[in-house]
């Protein structure tokens, strides 16, 4: 089936999944960091005073999300959407209207559990589930929904604020969740995809669906997750510290956020042709490339101070991105299963959420103590070769033990 074909036979749960993805983008870090200058004034805060705020919330998200995340495994992706996203609203509501720095930490806390781990859970889960030989192609379309609102609501954004105010600004973002993508989203999703007489049949041999205690116990699950840790800790970082790094470089706002453009679009390529790689030759073959792009972006925005090298980083932290979105949405149904999928997602997704609590507490409590950002950032581009040579290893040895499974079966 041509790539056309596949969407047009399954656009009702592709669309589903991408509408997922894209207004998630209320809860992500590059979102609420438009709104952190105002923040940090109205609720005095600094740099690592905010930073630290974040993290604690998002640290909070991250230790909620494996207990609410297996809803996933038990629920329709239609009913876990009736849940989440009325929920989500709220959070976008107490944001505009929070005087407290408790009800502003309880906000955000409830912005990156139902955002970036919720909304996306029960996209790509679902997704994982409803697919098999051609998996990579619908991880691809269904995360790509992420990037699509990159590019385009930041900037809607930030002209609702000036026109209306941040807080408002906020308002219209719950307005949009409940109006729009709340029966958007459950009409598409209304029932779930079932296997169709029409699909390819999986060249790989189906492995045996472990149960989350037993993943805990496997070493390579925790190589993994150090890899799929540094594209959203760096990304997070650098989205979250925009204004200062602006400040610091002399760029201007105007233009560092039209390089977010620019990560949309690579990241959308990228996703897209490891799609296709993904259901050639596996999630788990291709696993190593996914941190080289991101590395050397990390380490052209640590070095050079041009305008072109905010440009050159988003390019390449794009393409980590959509691989990584791709190739982690397939890679853990090939080794695990499904049966437990979403149980086992949950865990990831905590780790990829603790990872971009970290990011901007702790670099924003080094920055208060003089340690300038670039700095930091070439420290996170060699954090993210190390896990290249990581993700080497445990794609050789999980080829090694597919194969010695499916020589059994």
């Amino acid at each position: 089936m041509s790539f056309l074909g596949f969407i047009r036979a399954n656009f009702r749960w592709l669309a589903g999944g991408f509408l997922l993805t894209y207004f998630s983008t209320f809860g992500q870090t590059y979102f609420i960091a438009i709104s952190a200058g105002q923040i940090r004034a109205e609720y005095g805060l600094s740099h690592g005073g905010f930073g630290t705020l974040f993290m604690i919330a998002t640290l909070g998200s991250a230790l909620t999300m494996p207990y609410v995340g297996q809803m996933v495994d038990r629920l329709s992706a239609k009913a876990v959407t009736l849940i989440i996203v009325p929920v989500f609203a709220l959070a976008c509501v107490l944001m505009a209207m929070s005087h407290s720095v408790v009800l502003l930490a309880f906000s955000i806390y409830l912005l990156r559990l139902l955002g970036p781990g919720m909304m996306n859970q029960n996209a790509l889960t679902a997704a994982a589930r409803w697919f098999s030989a051609q998996r990579g192609r619908a991880m691809a379309l269904t995360a790509i929904g992420g990037n699509g609102s990159e590019a385009t609501i930041p900037f809607l954004f930030v002209i609702v604020a000036n026109l209306i105010g941040w807080r408002n600004g906020w308002l219209v973002a719950a307005a949009i969740l409940v109006v729009v993508a709340l029966p958007a989203i459950a009409w598409l999703l209304r029932t779930d995809r079932v296997p169709q007489h029409t699909d390819v049949a999986p060249k790989k041999a189906p492995v045996r669906d472990w149960t989350r205690r037993e993943v805990l116990r496997d070493p390579l699950f925790y190589l993994i997750l150090f890899g799929t840790m540094a594209p959203g800790f760096i990304g997070t970082t650098v989205s979250f510290h925009q204004v200062y790094l602006v400040h610091l470089r002399g760029w201007s706002l105007e233009l560092f956020a039209s390089a977010f453009t620019v990560m949309a679009a690579s990241t959308v390529g990228a996703a897209l042709i490891c799609g296709q790689l993904v259901d050639r030759f596996s999630a788990v073959r291709i696993l190593p490339v996914f941190l080289v792009p991101v590395s050397f972006g990390s380490l052209i925005l640590a070095l050079f101070t041009g305008e072109w090298s905010a440009f050159a980083f988003m390019a390449l932290a794009g393409m980590s991105y959509g691989c990584s979105g791709t190739i982690m949405g397939a890679v853990w149904p090939e080794v695990y299963g499904t049966a437990h999928l979403g149980a086992i997602r949950a865990m990831m997704a905590s780790v990829n959420v603790l990872g971009t609590a970290i990011g901007p507490g702790l670099t924003g409590i080094l920055i208060d103590l003089g340690v300038d950002l670039p700095v930091q950032v070439g420290a996170m581009s060699a954090y993210a070769f190390t896990a290249c040579l990581a993700m080497v290893y445990v794609s050789r040895r999980l080829t090694a033990r597919l194969a010695a499974s499916a020589a059994t079966r």
